[in-house]
């Protein structure tokens, strides 16, 4: 489950305004013979309005509020006084946020700051009895009703926006690495799961003034994409990522655990193309990771066995700091190149 600082889906319920009454009105003043109708127009309820936002990060604010109401219209008066619209109800959404019906039905995607969508609109005002005058009809007692509020349950969804996106099992250092090239501090301990959240880390390449954002994704294992360990809750993070940097540790213990290298490599990019077949064919730069816990001649083998089957490999430790700066000019090149926006 989610962390609860995390919250990246939610079900709301969205109820528009309904507009404002017309009035059914006549001037009745001194000295004024058979004064005609003056009931004015009732105001147009207000709107559920969705507004990407990037002050926020999580939809954890609409977890616990998730009734979603905006005001109705104001109803109209005598002397011809039409009643205020309602205010329109707006609901700030991380950007990212992908609104859908139940049923799975995408509507929009926010994915860019100050992004709006207008869920539901709000009843109509109806018209007061003044607006149906006529040479003939002097003294119209009727007036046309509102419109009623209306109420749509929707499904939010928040995909982060990164342009890097860390892959790897569990313990394949991602949470380490993340917190030397950032500013990000996540939670690292050695035993699986310890990402509970994805986390987002802003990279100052070394140089010069460039950053990047590069996202921690909780560590998969086989069988993600089918629902299990964190797969399916995280999964939908990577989609948003133009590159894809995977970790593959080469701690001994790893390979007992869940197989060699390669086979950890290929297990991950299976889920990833069970999920999204587009997703195993995003750019990805294989970085070695642990690489203080082997010895030279281990390393050189595991890095030609990748670079044998065309991959970017890379080599660092997050401990010792060896190779991070070239992994981060790497990633740059990856980015600056056409296939990271194909």
């Amino acid at each position: 489950m989610s962390s609860p600082s995390f919250i990246d889906e939610v079900r709301v319920f969205a109820r528009s305004g309904a507009g404002g009454t017309g009035m059914v009105s006549f001037r009745r003043e001194k000295f004024v013979h058979k004064g005609g109708p003056n009931g004015g127009d009732g105001g147009r309820g207000g709107d559920v309005v969705f507004v990407a936002t990037t002050g926020r990060t999580t939809l954890l604010h609409l977890r616990y509020h998730p009734h979603l109401r905006a005001k109705p219209g104001v109803n109209g008066k005598s002397a011809n006084k039409h009643g205020a619209r309602g205010p329109d109800k707006l609901v700030e959404v991380p950007v990212g946020t992908v609104i859908s019906t139940l049923e799975g039905e995408r509507l929009v995607d926010l994915d860019t700051d100050g992004a709006r969508y207008v869920a539901v609109e709000g009843g109509i005002g109806g018209k007061g009895n003044a607006r149906f005058a006529t040479s003939t009809r002097q003294a119209p007692d009727f007036a046309l009703p509102p419109g009623p509020a209306v109420e749509v349950e929707f499904r939010l969804e928040l995909k982060l926006l990164a342009d890097v996106g860390l892959l790897g099992f569990p313990n394949a250092g991602k949470s380490t690495l993340i917190s030397r090239l950032s500013g990000a501090k996540p939670k690292v301990a050695a035993y699986p799961f310890t990402t509970l959240a994805p986390k987002l880390g802003v990279v100052q390449v070394p140089g010069g003034y460039r950053t990047f954002v590069m996202a921690d994704i909780p560590g998969l294992i086989e069988g993600a994409s089918d629902g299990a360990g964190l797969g399916l809750q995280f999964l939908r993070h990577v989609e948003r990522c133009r590159v894809l940097l995977h970790l593959v540790s080469l701690d001994p213990m790893e390979d007992d655990i869940h197989g060699d290298a390669e086979s950890r490599f290929d297990k991950i990019n299976a889920e990833l193309r069970k999920f999204d077949p587009g997703l195993a064919e995003r750019p990805q730069v294989v970085l070695l990771s642990k690489t203080d816990l082997v010895d030279e001649s281990r390393l050189r083998e595991t890095s030609a066995a990748f670079e044998a089957r065309g991959l970017r490999t890379l080599a660092a430790s997050s401990v010792t700091g060896r190779g991070l700066d070239q992994v981060v000019h790497a990633l740059v090149a990856v980015m600056d190149s056409p296939e990271a926006d194909a």
